[in-house]
Formats: structure tokens, sequence, C-alpha cells
């Protein structure tokens, strides 16, 4: 008999980690190797952030918190709901946790039972199935590729739910692919929703503040008020506000789902950093001007990388409306043989070689559920940009 938990066999580690790990070690033993599966920005955190946390820190803000989060910080993200999304929640609906995946974490462990469905449109971050396996739900795919711009269907939506569907993840703008609803987008998905007053939204807007061209961010609360009592909006201050490392996610949704979360998290973890959360205050409260010129770079860097993405033989790389991805197909490589005579069967082995080659390091499409592709994190400077992109040029002129 097996001492590990059976649930234990149903997940598998975060290909996204275990991509950036390998890097890691090869450029530790001293190979060229430009790292471009990390999904975090290579920002700084802003200094005002930083003072905030060395304050609290100075002011003995450092012993334990409520589970949920300082009522500062929970008063801080109504405010921000209700300032930029237009949603109306009490600081009493809102939790903070160690990051946006423990808030997820929590809805599901608080709400599935086994044979619980989860509709996840894929491509998807690498977590969602996992998280919905190890709550003892099953999982239901519903693949949006390329051709409906990495959007899930109304149509396909319908088509998925039954009557043991519990929740949808929706994540808009998406790791993997960039892609973003927008309003009119989310209001036919609503539209679905409305007839299945069974099916509950999560929906995952950690990218909200990423978007490009003029692109207008909604949430589908806001788009549709009558779904906000049967749904959780997950966000938190890591990639808008250059704060991965500091760990603070936060949710907000019926108070009925978030002290069942709570009472989750109460048995796991507690409160979530106690000199982060004065740091995610001030994030929320304070100036947020650097958003904007951010975003300029991040749309510049966007651009050079599927302008020379699209540029190389046999790849086809989309033009993303947000987050910091892009998701080019290499389909057009397929069964093409290297210098050293491997065949690239799948985008796992293309990546592998691309890797071994190049030297240069990227997450296979079929980690997120739909291949064959590939996934960049863009969110590293021009330069490393522009020669990680010349390399994936030269090695995909090089198969034969």
């Amino acid at each position: 008999m097996s001492f590990l938990s059976a649930s234990l066999a149903r997940v598998k580690p975060s290909p996204t980690i275990a991509v950036t790990s390998k890097a890691r070690e090869l450029k530790a033993a001293g190979r060229d190797v430009i790292g471009l599966g990390a999904g975090e920005p290579d920002f700084d955190t802003p200094e005002n952030i930083k003072e905030a946390a060395i304050r609290a820190i100075r002011e003995g803000k450092t012993k334990y918190t409520a589970v949920d989060g300082i009522p500062e910080l929970r008063a801080a993200i109504a405010a921000k709901f209700k300032r930029e999304n237009n949603l109306v929640y009490k600081p009493e609906q809102v939790t903070v946790g160690t990051g946006g995946k423990q808030v997820l974490y929590n809805a599901l462990m608080a709400t599935l039972n086994p044979g619980d469905e989860v509709i996840v449109p894929a491509p998807y971050w690498v977590s969602y199935p996992d998280m919905v396996l190890l709550a003892g739900g099953e999982p239901v795919f519903v693949v949006a590729d390329a051709s409906v711009g990495f959007k899930l269907q109304p149509d396909a939506l319908d088509a998925a739910i039954t009557p043991k569907t519990k929740w949808v993840i929706f994540n808009s703008p998406s790791n993997p692919t960039g892609a973003a609803y927008t309003a009119a987008e989310l209001r036919a998905i609503a539209d679905v929703l409305l007839k299945h007053p069974h099916v509950w939204v999560l929906t995952d807007d950690m990218y909200e503040h990423l978007v490009y061209d003029d692109f207008k961010f909604a949430t589908i609360g806001e788009v549709e008020p009558s779904l906000m009592d049967r749904t959780l909006t997950v966000n938190g201050v890591s990639k808008a506000y250059a704060m991965t490392g500091w760990r603070i996610g936060y949710g907000a949704g019926p108070l009925h789902l978030i002290k069942a979360m709570s009472a989750i998290q109460s048995q796991s973890t507690s409160n979530a950093c106690s000199v982060a959360q004065w740091a995610a205050v001030e994030a929320l409260n304070g100036p947020q001007d650097f958003i904007a010129s951010n975003n300029e770079i991040f749309k510049g860097r966007r651009d050079l990388v599927v302008s020379m993405l699209n540029q190389a033989t046999g790849l086809k790389c989309p033009l993303p409306e947000g987050a910091f991805y892009v998701y080019p197909s290499c389909e057009g490589l397929i069964g093409k043989t290297t210098e050293k005579g491997v065949v690239i069967e799948n985008d796992e082995i293309f990546t592998t070689e691309l890797l071994e080659q190049e030297g240069v390091a990227v997450v296979q499409g079929t980690a997120f559920g739909l291949g064959p592709a590939f996934r960049i994190s863009y969110a590293t400077s021009n330069k490393d940009l522009e020669e990680a992109c010349s390399r994936i040029q030269r090695f995909c002129a090089s198969l034969r």
C-alpha cells in the first residue's frame, strides 16, 4: 500500500515552473540560456509600495491578522472593485490569500464534491485542471483555438454544461494566450449562463490592467449584475504591480462562499503575510500612473515578438489583446527533423530541442491543453527578446 495520498496521482507538477527551473540549472552550469517561461514582470515593485512595507515592519505590523486579511486591505479591495469595475462588494465579501492561486484553490476545495464538473476553456493556465482534480472534481475541457481567437464560444459553453456542472473558470486576459474578452463577448457568455442557474462563474482577472491598443477590460459581473450572486471575482497585485513574490491575491463573492473559503484557509495557511498586506493597501490606494507606462513597454515587446515569430519558418503567431504572453502555433514544423536527426513529433520535442540547440526556454502548448504550440513570456528585456527570437528563427530554419 502506498504511503502517499491517492489524490496525488491525479495531479502533476507545474510545467511552467519546471521549464523555469531547467533554464536556471542550465545557466548555473554555464550555458547561455534565455528563459522565456516565467510569468512575471521584470519590472521592480514601485518604491512607494516597498516603503509601505518597510513602514509596516518599523511600526510592528508583523503579527497574525484575521484569516481573510486586514480590514484596511479588504476595504481597499472593495473600493478598487467599485472604482474600476463598477462591482459593489462589502469588505466582508472580500478574502485575501497567499496569491491568487490560493484564492482559486480555496474556492474549489470549499465547493466541489466527487463527480462535480468544472468547465475549463483550453488553452488554460496549467494549475486550473489540477486544482479541480485535487478538490475531487472533474475538469471538462472546451477547446477555444486560434480560429476563434482563443475565446470560449457561447454555443460550445452551452453544449458543455450538464446537471453536474458547478463552475465555469474564466480567465481574461488569458494565460497562456493573452486573449481578452470584450464586453460584447462577455454579454454572449452571460446569456448562456442565465439559462443555467446552477452554474457558478470563477473569473480570474489577474491580468486586468495589462491590455493594449485601446482594449477596454470588462468583467462578467459588471456586464451582467444578476450573475453576481454566483460569481467569484479573483484578482491580485502580482502582475500589474510587479509584486509576484509578495504573494497577495484576493477574491470577492457571495458572503456564504467567502466564509466557506475562510474556513479552508483557517486550517491551511491562516492569514497572508501581514507586511505584504500593508504593501498591497498602498498598491491599490496609491498612484497608478506607472501601470500605463509599463504597458507601453509591454506593448512594444509584444509587437517585436509577434513580428519576429511570424518571420520564422513554420510558425504562426496571433496578436494578443493583453497579458504578457504570445502563443504561436508550430504546427508547420511537426514531422520535420533537426540537424542531429531528431524528429519533431510534437510541441514538447520542439521546445526540448529548441532549449538544447539554441538555449531558449519556452513552455510547450500541450501543458496548457492545446498544441502543437508554445508559450513565450515577453516580460523581459528587448535585448533578450530580440536575441531569443533570432535564435528561434535560426532553429526553425534549420529543420528539414
